[in-house]
């Protein structure tokens, strides 16, 4: 892994974060939206995550073992990527509403397929992953001032 790999892959994780706090925002704010560009209820979204550079934890913890670090280690640094943001096509919410313009003729409206408590669990987790890569970034980057300064 090259010196600065812990800084990348913190990155990439501040990253797919902050996509998904992004798509769980816009899944909130859409919450009672009954008329989407489609002519139907807005459909939730979710974000599909991947690693990215080398092949995942085991293949990195193989080709550590028995390497002196920075030495014959041509492991990529990982991290994670978005590969994509998915709609969730589970059938919307029917609710009685006689009175709504979106009404059908038994006077049921269909309300978006979006769980507000599924989706702030969803925000504290992704918050909280922001902030573990926030603390994994700046930890390194004390790691790498300290090495700097015993070079000296």
């Amino acid at each position: 892994m090259s010196f600065f790999g812990a800084i990348d892959v913190s990155a990439s994780g501040l990253t797919a974060s902050r996509m998904r706090m992004d798509v769980v925002a816009e899944n909130l704010a859409n919450a009672e939206t009954t008329r989407g560009p489609n002519g139907g209820p807005y459909r939730r979204k979710e974000v599909v995550l991947q690693t990215a550079g080398g092949d995942g934890f085991q293949s990195a913890l193989q080709s550590a073992v028995g390497t002196v670090p920075g030495m014959g280690s041509s492991q990529q640094p990982g991290g994670v990527q978005v590969t994509g943001i998915v709609t969730d096509n589970s059938a919307p919410r029917m609710v009685y509403d006689p009175g709504h313009p979106d009404a059908n003729a038994q006077g049921y409206v269909a309300m978006p397929n979006v769980n507000p408590v599924t989706e702030m669990v969803d925000l504290i987790s992704s918050s909280r992953t922001y902030e573990a890569n926030v603390t994994a970034m700046q930890t390194a980057k004390s790691m790498f001032s300290k090495t700097f300064d015993l070079l000296r």
